[in-house]
């Protein structure tokens, strides 16, 4: 087969990689218009946004506020609950303390699992109710309350037919409701060590102080940086770019730039939802370098919930019905906790279609369900099976997509292969919360969910961010450009109890 070149080309092959002037291909020449017009790429100025926004930041500033602090760290108590209840055991629905009848009842935990040991609250003359975890129920008056070998009380039912409960059933209640004494009468006293008399009778029977906890969290310190060289700097790109933050130009350093300011902002949020605290058995693991300290991470959103809030595993899709029967377990956790009536959803996309397809399963043309009203359709429409708010009991929920769980390079990526660990969605209370701040001496009101940075007169840290080098900034002599960043914080989770977290 032979090959015979064109005439009309300029240009001669070489064998080898050599820019001479006789393989010079001139795409402008008049003689090649043809060819590069048919062959040559378009140049199309605008940069494709093919993820849409990329930022995931927002989430905090919706749900929260944010507010400085001076100290290291910051603390606040929590009130605890008001009325007593606790699990108990029973021990003997025979024979009491002092051998007379009655219960004799072990104290084990309060209603959220804690052992209170002595410290129950539980005093003689308390008029209790005490159910079984077998349907029985009786009331009845606390006549002995221990001080040594075991956190136990002995009741007299009212009724001595209403007393049985049998033996070694451990998952009895008891809920004090009022008490009871004779006219003219002190407070018995304490019970003696072998539990057999009480001593002489007072004018107290000891006053039970309010329980709070005490809860602390610790800012972080985040950074980074972007570097471009002096000689870069001058370049000049062609695509016209467009950043999350309304930037736009030519120059390439520039979209740099603004990819890792952008970056930076979504990092300064994922610390505070995935932040977790480091254990004391890792300190000398995590720390860097042996000379800069160990890492001691900040509790997030995420692992203050598991720790302190409640979990579901709910409202997955399997059918409307199923759905609606978990979600109203939820409304039942939040009735235990006393929750507010206000709350937000922030959940992926395939719980959000699940909890669309589960209400728009109550509506049935008004027919058996829900009327078209509720949810704002008309029978000449299509109807509308998205729904952004609802109310189910007497809580209001506001349900939004969350991006960062649904996006494949956040969340959504690693939901993908977490199994039963993939956080579907979260619960936020819409509204604030009365604490104690130890710092300021007083009681304030704040948001469930704000962000504490560290701030002073001198710098403030919330973001900060500075030029170093010898182009833009005669800084230093680095014949290159860097832009810092950096921020200093933690996330406070105030009243975890009213959280609920979908896994």
């Amino acid at each position: 087969m032979a090959i015979t070149a064109g005439g009309n080309l300029n240009s001669v092959p070489t064998s080898q990689k050599q820019a001479l002037n006789s393989n010079y291909f001139d795409f402008l020449a008049t003689a090649n218009q043809g060819w590069a017009q048919q062959y040559l790429p378009e140049l199309m100025e605008k940069e494709a946004e093919v993820f849409g926004p990329r930022t995931i930041s927002g989430f905090l500033a919706q749900v929260g506020a944010e507010e400085a602090m001076t100290a290291d760290q910051v603390v606040w108590s929590e009130q605890g609950r008001l009325h007593l209840s606790y699990k108990c055991s029973m021990l003997d629905h025979d024979a009491g303390i002092s051998g007379n009848l009655g219960c004799k009842i072990e104290i084990l935990t309060d209603m959220d699992g804690q052992d209170p040991g002595y410290d129950h609250g539980v005093r003689l003359h308390d008029t209790v109710i005490v159910a079984g975890g077998t349907g029985q129920t009786f009331k009845g008056i606390v006549t002995e309350v221990a001080t040594s070998t075991a956190p136990t009380i002995e009741v007299v039912p009212y009724d001595a037919n209403d007393s049985v409960i049998a033996n070694g059933v451990d998952n009895c209640t008891i809920l004090v409701y009022g008490s009871e004494f004779k006219k003219g009468v002190s407070y018995p006293g304490a019970l003696a060590d072998d539990g057999s008399s009480h001593g002489a009778s007072t004018d107290s029977r000891g006053a039970n102080e309010p329980v709070f906890k005490s809860f602390s969290n610790k800012p972080i310190i985040l950074k980074d940086y972007y570097e471009v060289s002096g000689s870069d700097t001058a370049r000049i790109g062609w695509i016209e770019i467009a950043a999350e933050n309304g930037q736009s130009g030519y120059m390439w350093y520039l979209k740099a730039e603004a990819d890792t300011r952008a970056r930076f902002t979504d990092y300064l949020e994922m610390a505070m939802i995935e932040g977790v605290r480091a254990s004391g058995t890792n300190d000398a693991d995590l720390a860097v370098h042996n000379t800069d300290g160990a890492a001691t991470g900040t509790q997030g959103l995420f692992d203050a919930i598991e720790d302190r809030g409640n979990v579901t595993s709910g409202v997955t899709g399997v059918n409307a019905a199923a759905d609606l029967n978990e979600f109203d377990a939820i409304l039942a956790e939040f009735d235990k906790q006393g929750a507010i009536e206000e709350n937000m959803m922030f959940v992926n996309r395939a719980t959000s279609l699940a909890i669309d397809d589960m209400l728009a399963s109550m509506n049935s043309y008004g027919a058996g369900g829900t009327s078209y009203g509720v949810f704002d359709n008309e029978e000449e429409m299509a109807l509308n099976l998205g729904f952004s708010g609802f109310r189910r009991g007497s809580y209001d929920f506001y349900k939004s997509d969350f991006r960062y769980l649904n996006d494949l390079a956040t969340r959504g990526g690693i939901n993908l292969v977490a199994g039963s660990s993939a956080v579907r969605g979260v619960f936020i209370p819409a509204g604030t919360s009365t604490v104690y701040d130890q710092q300021l001496g007083k009681n304030l009101k704040r948001p469930f969910l704000h962000v504490r940075y560290r701030a002073s007169q001198t710098d403030d840290r919330r973001m900060k961010t500075w030029t170093t080098g010898s182009v833009g900034a005669a800084t230093s002599a680095l014949d290159a450009m860097q832009i810092h960043f950096l921020s200093e914080r933690c996330l406070v989770t105030q009243g975890a109890n009213n959280f609920m977290l979908m896994k």
